[in-house]
């Protein structure tokens, strides 16, 4: 087999999407294929699994069971985690879906060789850790905000966490998705991870009475710094703390938050805390979703992050 990534062409061989014009088969291709990132993962997935096939001369698609089962085997042993092999099979299977293929993915032994890893691998994910709203303040008030990166740096701390983003969301905000009222902020989302059709979306953010952790002043100083009325809210800086046009990456964003929380924190973290303050707090499911976005409260339970089994526990209302 000669090259060494494996191409994902238009679909062409299903009786449903057989001879399409090529720009319906464009429209197909784009339904199919998600989110830029989920994208992005599933072509570094499947490189995996073609180079894994070609150095054992197997062919990646159509792939047989047993291909399957000798790749999953091997992610096993390599010490692969649970959600990572199935984050590969289902770039697999996406590959199969785009050519108009069956993916054995649901054979039945295969599931039960699935069942078996997990047990003896366990299903628990590593989850990034949450921080407390006082340690969010801490660090919050100790960082100078006379430089140019350190008023950036907090503005995307508050915002992030108050407005439970996403690290691609604050990457991808525009100064014109901003809107602010006398009594809060309106952030106007595009698109996100789970929003891929373009509908309205806005979230809330609101004045904090202590000015040092206040989400919406923080943005106001930034963006005065800024000194535009558009292009993107976030962006990287020369030597000097020289204001650029480039857009912050996401990447750079989930930098911003280890530097300051720490190593074993992520992007994601802000999120994460968002949905546990809030829960401590009284909070109900349908106000959390309300500015995550999340469908379903089980996604909800999902990124609570309440470790310390005396938090947020039945027990302490028994009475006794």
């Amino acid at each position: 087999m000669k090259g060494d990534v494996l191409p994902i062409p238009v679909p062409q061989t299903t009786d449903s999407l057989a001879g399409l014009s090529e720009q319906t088969a464009r429209y197909v291709e784009a339904g199919l294929q998600g989110a830029p990132n989920t994208a992005r993962a599933y072509a570094s997935d499947l490189r995996h699994f073609t180079h894994w096939c070609q150095a054992n001369r197997l062919e990646p698609v159509p792939a047989p069971v047993d291909t399957l089962a000798g790749y999953v085997t091997y992610l096993a042993d390599a010490g692969k985690k649970v959600a990572t092999i199935h984050r590969h099979l289902s770039a697999v299977s996406k590959a199969h879906v785009l050519r108009g293929l069956h993916c054995p993915t649901d054979n039945k032994q295969f599931q039960v060789l699935l069942d078996g890893i997990r047990r003896v691998h366990g299903v628990r994910q590593k989850q990034a850790p949450a921080f407390t709203l006082a340690q969010l303040k801490r660090l919050v008030r100790a960082i100078d905000i006379r430089t140019t990166a350190g008023l950036r740096d907090r503005t995307i701390l508050l915002l992030g966490f108050t407005g439970a983003f996403r690290r691609s969301e604050l990457a991808a905000l525009n100064v014109r998705d901003l809107r602010f009222t006398e009594d809060c902020l309106i952030v106007s989302l595009a698109r996100s991870k789970t929003n891929q059709l373009g509908e309205y979306e806005e979230k809330a953010i609101f004045y904090s009475p202590e000015a040092k952790v206040c989400p919406i002043r923080s943005l106001q100083a930034w963006l005065r710094q800024l000194g535009r009325e558009a292009g993107p809210v976030f962006v990287s800086l020369r030597k000097g703390q020289r204001l650029t046009q480039a857009r912050l990456s996401d990447k750079s964003i989930n930098a911003v938050v280890q530097r300051y929380l720490g190593p074993s924190y992520s992007a994601h973290s802000l999120r994460a805390s968002f949905v546990t303050v809030a829960k401590l707090a009284g909070a109900d499911d349908s106000e959390i979703m309300n500015q995550t976005k999340h469908k379903t409260s089980s996604m909800i339970r999902r990124y609570t992050r309440l470790d310390d089994v005396r938090q947020h526990n039945a027990a302490q209302k028994l009475g006794l």
